[in-house]
């Protein structure tokens, strides 16, 4: 494994697996098999709706909690809810958790950045990340809120790579976590010619030439799958390194496509939106 070191010394697991889109019984076993497996980043949400099932899965695996570098997120129709925090370690069935997340940038940000704030100062979370922000807040968020965010989870991959924003990024020591880390199962991503002549090169699959390009990047990456095999895959990318060469040939490809544009009716939306029933 290797590691991104956060602006506040604590060191990040630097590939993991996310949970979006599985089903809490799909995430259960997803998540006790990642760790069965070696993996040690786990990544989910309240919006999500299985961090109950997430909880479960850590605790089937027999890995201890110490281990794990557990990651979720805060919807924002909680972020001015004080036992926010309180109902989110309860259904995870933690006392703490490594990095939180607000998860849409919403009008009511501040707030819900302050109580994450409160919650860090009283041991129950360890760092603070901002999740779909755009540069503008973040660097409100970096100039004036107490304490500083440590991650930014964004939709990166070779055709999106946001060279600008971690131009940012790097000047305050913040991380980068990439949600759609392989372009949402594109095929004409996963399947560039570059990908597959690296993948034979290194006796690799595509995808892992994927992974290895982010994490040699400076990305965290938690890429998300409920099969066993591709999970294990998934992770075994820190036995080979790309050269120089491969990283330019890399770069090559970048086409400034993103697959996930949020306007500002689906941000506003996101405010009201209740979630249902975690179970």
């Amino acid at each position: 494994m290797e590691y991104f070191t956060l602006n506040n010394g604590i060191k990040m697991p630097m590939a993991g697996i996310g949970v979006f889109m599985l089903t809490p019984e799909e995430a259960e076993r997803a998540v006790e098999s990642a760790l069965r497996s070696g993996v040690r980043l786990i990544d989910t949400a309240n919006g999500y709706m299985n961090e109950s099932a997430t909880g479960r899965g850590i605790k089937k695996s027999g890995v201890a909690r110490e281990e794990i570098f557990l990651v979720t997120k805060l919807w924002p129709t909680v972020y001015e809810k004080e036992t926010a925090v309180d109902e989110t370690l309860a259904r995870l069935g933690t006392d703490y958790i490594d990095l939180l997340f607000l998860h849409q940038p919403t009008d009511n940000w501040r707030e819900g950045y302050r109580n994450i704030e409160k919650a860090v100062k009283e041991g129950k979370v360890k760092a603070i990340g901002l999740s779909n922000f755009p540069e503008g807040l973040l660097k409100e968020a970096i100039e004036t809120m107490e304490i500083k965010p440590q991650v930014v989870q964004v939709e990166a991959h070779p055709y999106f790579p946001q060279t600008e924003l971690k131009k940012m990024l790097a000047e305050t020591g913040m991380g980068l976590m990439a949600w759609f880390p392989l372009g949402h199962g594109d095929k004409n991503l996963v399947n560039e010619l570059v990908f597959t002549e690296l993948a034979a090169k290194y006796g690799k699959t595509n995808a892992q030439i994927i992974l290895r390009w982010h994490i040699q990047s400076g990305h965290v990456v938690i890429p998300g799958s409920k099969n066993p095999d591709h999970i294990r895959d998934n992770y075994n990318i820190f036995d080979f390194e790309l050269t120089k060469e491969d990283m330019e040939a890399i770069a090559g490809i970048n086409k400034g496509v993103r697959y996930y544009t949020a306007t500002p009716e689906m941000i506003a939306s996101y405010g009201t939106m209740e979630l249902k029933e975690d179970i």
